[in-house]
């Protein structure tokens, strides 16, 4: 037993030995599988967070190009849906202004049926008294003209042709004479009397010609600041465009944008702010959106001292705050290139000193010659025309009778009813007419000659009419065995007639009716 005990002794040392190995690697490969199976956690760990990132990264990408598309697409929305608008407000204004035409023709045609009825009535009493006394005048031509057979020796016919030829060419060349030494004696007078006023109003008054465009030019210290304005993917001069409502044009005009609109105001907003950005430097859409704040504040300022000082330099007074401002809004507003505010002043000082020359009331007419084209401050913003807006607003405001008179009548909407109302239709011409005063397209100035030759071509007799003097003088040529001396008059008279109603011009248009003859014979 003993023997047995010491041959597997050193056998079961092995055992022991082998079994302590097997558990210590057992172990040792356990603690390695663990860290590994860690280090893969951590590293799945990791790529989950940079997948999430990356996912969330994306995300935002496809969220930013999905804002901007949103974006252009609600730009585009907008500016169709503006010019649908305005395309619509034109009809609208258009299909009012023909209703109060309507409404204003049907009115005249109920007066002249009423007067019409009337004289009517009257014809029927004085045909009853005529025909009574035909009667008996008959009788008396009868034995009349059966004494003049007997004496003259001519049948009653033939006298009376005779007679009545005679009467006609008498009658018409005294007539012509007679209309043609009143016109001259009336043109005399009223001449002499309204080139004195209106020239001592004229030489009075010294105004500045302001024109104006639809455009505006913001100079650039170098090309280089158009990648600034325009900014990454168009995102600042969208902004802009947004903000200020005025389209920014970048072309290949060096170190120049231009800012096109066809609101002054809002184009003058738009220049400041464009300056101010360029000065400063920072252009980003959050930036864009403060300095336009403040250049509308700026504007709005400009606007009201614009008011104040019409009013103190014309000397009217006492106006409502609201039409202090409304006045200043003028100063961006043009008329055929002619500033508003300026005509208004011009205006406003021509009338107080014809005023002052004819006796009237200095500060009424003043007053009336300012506000007379209030209604193009809103024009835009409201509906129908400027002069149904002025009426509008002066009654809003409480201003005088005479005031509203004369901003409903100067351009002939209505008759004026008081002389202050006839002062500013006057002093509205002159400053309109003025020389340099207002521009002309030349489709507009050559259309105006060939309506003026063609208003003088249409009276029977005439040969040919020429428009000369850029359309301030027509020069027609008659037939002189069609019309005569007597009859040249006549004409010229019912030739300026018939311009004067059909034709809109500015100042005045000299007719001179030419009649020539001509013998002419040859030696041989």
């Amino acid at each position: 037993m003993s023997s047995l005990t010491t041959n597997f002794g050193p056998f079961i040392g092995l055992l022991v030995v082998a079994a302590l190995i097997f558990l210590l690697g057992y172990w040792t490969s356990r603690k390695i599988a663990q860290g590994k199976l860690r280090d893969t956690d951590s590293l799945i760990k990791k790529q989950l967070a940079d997948a999430e990132k990356e996912a969330g990264n994306i995300k935002k990408s496809a969220e930013i190009e999905s804002k901007e598309k949103y974006y252009q697409a609600r730009l585009n929305f907008e500016k169709e849906t503006e010019g649908r608008r305005k395309e619509l407000e034109g009809v609208q204004r258009h299909i009012q202004e023909r209703e109060l035409n309507l409404d204003k023709k049907l009115e005249i045609v109920e007066k002249k049926e009423k007067e019409v009825a009337r004289m009517s009535e009257e014809i029927v009493v004085r045909e009853r008294v005529v025909k009574s006394k035909d009667e008996k005048l008959t009788q008396l031509i009868s034995e009349q003209n059966s004494r003049l057979e007997r004496i003259a020796g001519l049948s009653a016919e033939d006298a009376k042709r005779e007679l009545i030829e005679n009467l006609k060419e008498e009658a018409r060349v005294e007539a012509s004479q007679y209309v043609k030494d009143i016109k001259e004696k009336a043109k005399r007078e009223a001449e002499k009397e309204a080139k004195q006023i209106i020239t001592l109003a004229v030489q009075r008054c010294a105004a500045d010609h302001v024109v104006e465009s639809t455009v505006s030019v913001v100079n650039l210290p170098s090309d280089e600041m158009k990648g600034r304005i325009i900014g990454r993917e168009g995102r600042n001069i969208r902004a802009f465009e947004m903000a200020t409502g005025i389209d920014v044009i970048i072309d290949d005009t060096p170190e120049a944008v231009i800012l096109s609109g066809f609101s002054p105001i809002r184009r003058e907003i738009a220049r400041l702010a464009m300056e101010k950005l360029i000065v400063d430097g920072r252009i980003h859409p959050g930036r864009i959106e403060d300095v336009v704040e403040k250049s509308r504040k700026e504007v709005e300022e400009k606007i009201q001292l614009a008011g104040e000082e019409a009013c103190y330099e014309t000397g009217v007074h006492g106006l409502h705050p609201e039409m202090v401002s409304l006045l200043g809004r003028l100063k961006f507003r043009t008329s055929y290139g002619q500033n508003n505010l300026q005509h208004a002043k011009e205006v406003t000082i021509l009338c107080g000193l014809m005023a002052a020359e004819l006796g009237l009331d200095i500060d009424l007419a003043k007053r009336a010659g300012l506000l007379h084209d209030i209604g193009k401050a809103v024009d835009h913003e409201a509906e129908g025309t400027h002069t149904q807006i002025g009426i509008e607003l002066a009654k809003k405001y409480n201003e005088p009778a005479e005031v509203i008179d004369a901003i409903a009548s100067h351009h002939n909407d209505i008759e004026p009813t008081t002389l202050i109302s006839v002062l500013v239709q006057a002093a509205d011409a002159l400053s309109g007419a003025r020389p340099g005063a207002r521009r002309e397209t030349l489709e507009t100035y050559i259309k105006r000659l060939e309506q003026l030759e063609q208003i003088a071509d249409g009276f029977k007799g005439v040969q040919k009419a020429y428009a000369i003097q850029a359309g301030r003088e027509i020069r027609v040529m008659v037939q002189p065995e069609e019309v005569d001396d007597a009859y040249s008059e006549v004409m010229a008279g019912e030739i300026a007639r018939k311009i004067e109603k059909e034709l809109e011009y500015p100042g005045q248009i000299k007719v001179m009716v030419i009649r020539e003859t001509r013998s002419v014979d040859y030696a041989k």
